[in-house]
Order: C-alpha cells, then sequence, then structure tokens
C-alpha cells in the first residue's frame, strides 16, 4: 500500500532508539523527509545513519536537543522547513510511591508528557491546516487505559495529554489535520529491558524467569516491536487516515482484557 507521504516533512521526538526510532524508520522508509530528534548526540547520528540508508528514504536531519524545554524545541522546530507530519514521544516519567513525590516530581512529569506535546501541537496545527494536510500521532501509555498503581506520574501527565486531544482533535479535521494517540503495551526497547533487569535484581531471580513471566501475561506470548509499532504509526500518518482522528489505539498483544 502506497501511504501517500512522500515527500512530506515528518518531526519525530524521541527518535535515537525505542518506538521513536520505529516510527522514523517506517516514515523514512515511505519517501518522508524526517527529522528527528533526542538527546544524546552519538545514538542520534547512528540513528540518522541507519535511516538514511533506508531505500527510497527522503532527507533526514538529526536535532540533538531536550524537546522537553523550550529551546529543544526552537530547535527542533527550525530546523524542519515544514511540518506535515508530528511524532511526539518522551520518555516516561520514574516509577514509585505517589506518597513520596513532591510538586517538582509532578511537574518535570507534566512538562515532559503533557506540556511539550501541546506546545508543538500548538507550534504546527494552524500551518498543517493552512496546507491541507497534517497528522499528529501521539506516543503515550497503554496506562492510560489501564493505570499502573506505581506509574502514578504517567498515568496522571499522560491521561491529561489524552483529555486535551479529545477536546481539539475535531477542530481542523475538515482542512485533513488529524491528531490521534497510539498507547503501546510492552514493546521490545531499552527501557523495558531495564525495568525488567530491575525487577530480576528486586526479586533476586533470574532475568529469563522475569521476562518469561511477563510474556506469560501476553495473549500474543512476545514483546512487541519497534517496527510493527512504527507501520502502526506510519499508516495514521497516511492519506488512508484522513476520517480517522482523536482516537487512542492500543498495541499491547492482546493484554488488556476489555471492550472498550
Amino acid at each position: 500500500m502506497d501511504l501517500g507521504i512522500a515527500g512530506r516533512w515528518a518531526l519525530v521526538c524521541g527518535a535515537s532508539r525505542g518506538l521513536g526510532l520505529g516510527c522514523a524508520r517506517a516514515l523514512a522508509g515511505e519517501g518522508a523527509n524526517v527529522v528527528i530528534v533526542a538527546r544524546g548526540a552519538d545514538a542520534l547520528e547512528a540513528a540518522a545513519a541507519q535511516l538514511r540508508a533506508l531505500p527510497g528514504a527522503g532527507q533526514v536531519i538529526a536535532v540533538s536537543a531536550d524537546i522537553t524545554t523550550a529551546a529543544g524545541r526552537a530547535a527542533a522546530l527550525s530546523a524542519c522547513p515544514q511540518v506535515d507530519i508530528l511524532v511526539t514521544n518522551a520518555g516516561g516519567p520514574p516509577p514509585g510511591d505517589f506518597r513520596d513525590w513532591e510538586r517538582e516530581q509532578w511537574l518535570a512529569a507534566l512538562d515532559a508528557n503533557m506540556l511539550t506535546p501541546i506546545e508543538l501541537i500548538r507550534a504546527t496545527v494552524d500551518g498543517m491546516a493552512a496546507r491541507g494536510f497534517g497528522r499528529v500521532v501521539n506516543i503515550t501509555s497503554s496506562a492510560v487505559k489501564a493505570p499502573i498503581d506505581i506509574l502514578g506520574l504517567s498515568n496522571g501527565a499522560r491521561s491529561g495529554l489524552t483529555g486535551f486531544v479529545a477536546g481539539v482533535a475535531r477542530t481542523h479535521l475538515a482542512r485533513n489535520v488529524t491528531l490521534n494517540n497510539l498507547l503501546p503495551g510492552a514493546f521490545d526497547t531499552d527501557r523495558l529491558r531495564g525495568t525488567l533487569d530491575a525487577s530480576a535484581r528486586r526479586q533476586q531471580l533470574p532475568l529469563d524467569e522475569v521476562t518469561a513471566r511477563r510474556c506469560a501475561g501476553i495473549p500474543a506470548g512476545r514483546f512487541g516491536t519497534p517496527d510493527e509499532f512504527g507501520a502502526a504509526c506510519a499508516f495514521l500518518c497516511s492519506v488512508h487516515a484522513g476520517y480517522i482522528t482523536g482516537q487512542n489505539l492500543l498495541i499491547d498483544g492482546g493484554a488488556y482484557p476489555g471492550t472498550f
């Protein structure tokens, strides 16, 4: 299927590894020009080289910046001639007991996982509408659908973004601009591997055993891959998804047991 986004400009955040890189890879593979942003310069340049080597890839621009800061957002936006596709993504806040979190921890979580995506949307959505094409995809979390007690910072901040998107997603649809959220479950990323390793050490169990237990709780029997996550993102960014907006697409291998 031709997704119809060759030559479009995409800004992809948190794209040096994991799900962000999976999205950038899928978009670049469709011929889109991509501006990838992340804090780690070395990993980002390695990711950019990988994307440039893809058959049919467009231009690839790497911007080493902290997207959660005003300066970082300005650097990313100035590197992108126009933003036709925006993929927001930032690392989740740390787990813990809500009794231990002070105002500073809450504000940091809100800045990274709610206010930064809103600022990027605010900076780009009117230009998308004026050009008659725009796709915004926010990478949030399956915890928006099924909250996890130790991830209260993430639950709160990402749910706030979800509510915001629900309110604005229809305002530009007549101009072919959509806003949707992707909710990942357990994907084979550095973050998940770090969480499993910490859990194994805490329980004093072999890492393989902890990993097998986690997989056993997923009907698919495995973790997801960044590439299949990226494929879902690319479809939502395509010309074929112009009738989809304000939606929360859960990608978790069937782990969530509900109907809605």
